[in-house]
């Protein structure tokens, strides 16, 4: 949802065990064959897409990016993108910038320049915003299955976070999305 208020919304896909990555990095358990009844379709992905005007995420992430936009494409559009990294990594596209420092500098540095950032991974870039107290929100959607090993999204969350349930949706594909507002108090 674009405001006219600055906001960061960390966005997590995750098993209902709470992994967001298998340890060989295959995404083939995105695709589910459950069926829920009462689920809505959801909102056009494209149309929801074009109302995040940027992204972050960490080297992982983009590597893992990189490999599948091989076979599907890239992601995230023409949208500016930027890395959180100390590495020195392939510039695909004229939209990527590599980022390394001080969190709280490069949310300070896209005040100005977008309302609508959404940190896309991956699982430590995540807790250092939470840590920091620089996102707005999580949007975390639970894809029905079990994993059993693989990367954790909240793995040591330091410090106890208090959020409020601002919604939640039941997709007809058996995803359910928990949409929290991080109480900063």
């Amino acid at each position: 949802m674009t405001t006219d208020a600055f906001n960061v919304t960390i966005h997590m896909v995750s098993s209902l065990d709470g992994i967001i990555a298998k340890k060989d990095n295959s995404v083939a358990w995105f695709d589910t064959p459950d069926h829920y009844e009462k689920g809505v379709t959801g909102q056009d992905p494209e149309e929801f897409l074009k109302t995040i005007d940027c992204y972050l995420m960490g080297a992982r992430t983009y590597e893992h990016a990189l490999a599948l936009s091989k076979s599907y494409g890239w992601a995230y559009g023409d949208t500016p993108t930027f890395v959180v990294t100390n590495r020195k990594l392939p510039v695909e596209r004229p939209n990527i910038a590599f980022y390394a420092g001080d969190l709280r500098y490069l949310v300070e540095r896209l005040k100005p320049r977008y309302t609508n950032v959404w940190v896309v991974g991956g699982a430590v870039l995540a807790r250092e915003f939470i840590r920091l107290k620089l996102a707005d929100d999580i949007r975390l959607s639970i894809l029905p299955i079990l994993l059993g090993e693989g990367t954790r999204f909240f793995d040591q969350i330091v410090p106890e976070q208090i959020l409020h349930l601002r919604d939640v949706t039941a997709y007809k594909t058996g995803m359910v999305e928990l949409w929290y507002e991080i109480r900063k108090s």
